[in-house]
């Protein structure tokens, strides 16, 4: 049931129209277009009534047409409550007035979430911050706050036992910024993957629409009726048994390159979900999955110059590397 406005001490109010002309859509579709909020933080707010139309509150499945009038209001951000956590270390790849990259390591959460309330790399963010003295008692950390205070600068993520690199909104105005420029596919994020087999096109590009995978629903897998997802991947270097790709991510859905990758026979090496048999395994020494966020490029939000970073694989994955080009030399 959709809650009825209130007066919100400190909002912001932001008036929007349906252009004349427009086709009707779905109201949580135009307000995510025309705000650069994400989508899943409109929605909350609508749930929350904070979208009416002559007073009314809307649901986020109503339709809206040319002319439509209506008024959104925005709270303040909720009083940062998180811990910051400065033993927590970060490796920072670039950093501007407007954006952090780091290298997030394998084995840390993102963001806290159901289970994991402490130790993310948002704990470890606040702690920088206070660390650096731009956070503290009195002062808030500079991180964007539309992703409310459990996601705060947070505009993408990368699974647990991914490691690699993150972006991260300094301000609210580069969060917007950002969420843009991913949605518009206009970030470029490339991954580095070892998989089991011999990859035999030297260059490919997979696509197949990705969903919850209707028997196991912990799980994705490509489903027909799944959203439209490209991977594009390139072959780096071939091993007996084994393949390492420059893989890159076109569109970003869950688990997206674990899923097409498996799809297509060739698993990441060591995937505990989606791996089998001698592919969840890995080489050996490999006590992780094979998966590093290596290389983003963006536009900074502030002038549109190019931004590209990189980060060397971390040494728990190059040595199974050297391992296994040892053993090619020898064979």
């Amino acid at each position: 049931m959709v809650q009825q406005p209130e007066a919100v001490t400190g909002a912001e109010t932001r008036e929007l129209r349906v252009p004349d002309g427009s086709a009707h859509v779905r109201v949580d579709r135009f307000v995510t277009d025309a705000t650069g909020l994400s989508r899943s933080r409109v929605q909350r707010l609508i749930a929350a009534g904070h979208l009416t139309a002559a007073g009314r509150a809307l649901r986020a499945n109503a339709i809206v047409g040319p002319g439509a009038e209506l008024r959104l209001v925005i709270p303040p951000p909720e009083p940062l409550e998180m811990l910051p956590e400065p033993d927590i270390p970060v490796r920072v790849v670039h950093e501007d007035a407007d954006v952090l990259i780091v290298d997030k390591p394998a084995g840390l959460v993102v963001h806290p979430s159901p289970g994991h309330d402490t130790g993310t790399l948002v704990n470890a963010l606040l702690g920088r911050a206070a660390a650096n003295g731009t956070a503290g008692a009195d002062a808030k950390p500079e991180l964007g706050s539309i992703g409310g205070v459990r996601r705060p600068g947070i505009v993408h993520r990368l699974d647990r036992d991914t490691s690699g690199l993150l972006m991260v909104a300094k301000n609210d105005a580069a969060q917007a910024s950002l969420q843009a420029q991913l949605k518009a596919r206009r970030v470029k994020k490339t991954y580095l993957a070892l998989v089991h087999g011999n990859v035999a096109a030297a260059l490919g590009r997979i696509e197949a629409p990705i969903g919850r995978d209707p028997k196991h629903r912990m799980r994705m897998a490509v489903v027909p009726d799944g959203r439209a997802s490209t991977t594009g991947y390139r072959v780096r270097e071939r091993f007996p048994e084994w393949t390492l790709l420059e893989v890159d991510l076109v569109t970003g859905r869950t688990h997206q390159i674990r899923v097409h990758l498996a799809a297509i026979g060739h698993p990441v090496a060591g995937d505990p979900i989606y791996g089998t048999g001698r592919s969840r395994r890995g080489p050996e020494g490999l006590g992780r999955m094979f998966l590093h966020a290596w290389r983003i490029e963006l536009n900074a939000p502030s002038d549109g110059h190019l931004i590209r970073a990189e980060a060397d694989l971390p040494p728990e994955l190059a040595g199974v590397l050297d391992d296994l080009r040892a053993r090619r030399s020898t064979a």
